[in-house]
């Protein structure tokens, strides 16, 4: 049987305000999602994260789970506001919100869970949107973000070896600052790419001070996750091919091409022109080569043809139906998501060639149909996320054993069903079902499929380790 390497890591992934909950405890400050989620007919059933699964006050339970699927690694991000209330350098540090992550950290570790740990997911201090304009005020919001990140390194880059800045900056600049469907829900065609310019700013110079002051200590290693669908041409002729190719310049070239190879694309700087930032010859010189890893979140395929109007992917139009009319694969809960393997091996490959970094997948799942309305003996027998996790599985262990890719690590979308943002608690993701009335959890079968996959296809040493 193929085996993936002996230090290959795997486990599951979770976001702070997808699942913490106690949103006005501890110390934590308002994010700018507790803002968002209240705003009528923003949130598909008007829900926010204030409960959400909990995971604040049943973290224990959170980690005894993991552990019971026999996992090596867990993704979590941390709470800006819950550390720093209101955000600023010059605000005060919560201790409340520090000792919260670091018994967690501790918890894991006491467990052989190696923690992977996010310092930004979506949910920016809402101080901070008030005071200057959050991600649209490069000087402020830099600053504040580095000294963020120093406080996190402070308290936990002892135990903590493992950093990932942003996850999605695509997602933060183009939902929340294009389309407004996102927090903080603004509508511009100019202040998503300054978000998107000025969050890798932030990250670069957030690596910067952990590489100078913090590796030389501790070691460790920092790098970010970016988001991208594989895009498959609808066929051979040279205007698809090229908007696959825009594609995935727009989606994903836009953040990787500065943060590995010091350069956005030529492609969207044509269609942007001068609404599209510049970096100093400084900033580059910081950007350039700050990410010590490809961290990777992606999901689906999507069949690409010339001519959308949708800036935000490059003007190109997607869909999951070939030329002969037949459909890529199996249809999630969620119109943008359908099963297709092929494709996920396809962006190893592509992303292994191209920028010659490590790779870990830190999301990677399936929304399996109707699990907000179906019974719960219905639910935990979610045959269409088997399929999903075992053909990613496969195409991955394809993708190292016969083609060569480097990868290092694989987070499975959800541990929990939570709180799916903009979809509220309609959209499930989770390998463990929640009631959300009692908060108790059930693994799905998909949770079992997975722990006895890794078990299988990893080799024995690592599992002795």
């Amino acid at each position: 049987m193929a085996q993936l390497p002996s230090d290959f890591l795997w486990g599951y992934a979770t976001a702070s305000y997808q699942i913490e909950g106690s949103a006005a405890e501890g110390g934590r400050g308002r994010s700018i999602w507790d803002t968002f989620s209240k705003i009528p007919g923003k949130i598909v059933d008007g829900s926010d994260g204030a409960i959400a699964t909990d995971s604040y006050r049943r973290w224990r339970e959170d980690v005894a789970l993991l552990k019971s699927y026999g996992v090596r690694a867990y993704r979590f991000s941390l709470s800006w506001s819950r550390i720093i209330p209101l955000g600023g350098r010059g605000d005060p540090v919560n201790k409340e919100g520090i000792t919260f992550y670091r018994g967690l950290v501790e918890e894991l570790l006491k467990n052989d869970i190696v923690p992977f740990v996010t310092l930004y997911h979506w949910d920016l201090p809402q101080g901070l949107h008030d005071r200057y304009g959050g991600w649209l005020n490069k000087e402020e919001i830099v600053e504040d973000y580095v000294n963020y990140a120093k406080v996190c390194f402070d308290a936990l880059g002892d135990l903590v070896k493992n950093w990932i800045t942003h996850n999605e900056p695509w997602v933060i600049s183009v939902l929340g600052y294009q389309k407004g469907v996102f927090a903080p829900g603004h509508k511009s065609n100019t202040e998503g790419w300054i978000v998107g310019h000025n969050l890798i700013l932030a990250h670069a110079y957030a690596v910067k001070l952990y590489r100078e002051e913090y590796k030389p200590v501790h070691g460790g290693q920092i790098g970010i996750t970016l988001d991208c669908h594989w895009q498959l041409p609808y066929d051979d002729s040279p205007e698809n091919m090229e908007a696959a190719a825009r594609g995935i310049d727009f989606k994903l070239g836009r953040f990787a091409e500065p943060i590995y190879k010091g350069r956005y694309p030529e492609r969207v700087k044509a269609m942007i022109g001068d609404r599209l930032p510049v970096f100093t010859a400084e900033e580059l010189a910081v950007v350039k080569g700050s990410s010590d890893f490809f961290g990777l979140n992606t999901y689906t395929t999507q069949i690409v043809q010339d001519g959308g109007d949708d800036e935000g992917n490059g003007k190109i139009k997607i869909g999951h139906i070939r030329k002969d009319g037949t459909k890529l694969g199996t249809q999630a809960h969620v119109a943008w998501l359908v099963s297709y393997p092929p494709g996920f091996r396809l962006l190893l490959n592509y992303l292994w060639k191209t920028y010659e970094k490590p790779i870990y997948v830190t999301e990677n799942g399936f929304a399996a149909k109707n699990e907000n309305v179906l019974p719960r003996e219905e639910v935990l027998h979610d045959v269409d996320r088997v399929e999903y996790f075992e053909g990613y599985a496969n195409a991955l262990v394809q993708a190292v054993t016969e083609d060569g890719v480097q990868m290092k690590g694989y987070f499975g979308w959800s541990l929990l069903d939570n709180y799916e943002w903009a979809d509220g608690y309609q959209t499930r993701f989770g390998v463990t079902y929640v009631d959300l009335a009692t908060q108790a959890r059930y693994p799905k079968d998909s949770a079992k499929f997975l722990t006895k996959w890794f078990a299988e296809h990893i080799s024995i040493s690592s599992r002795d380790d």
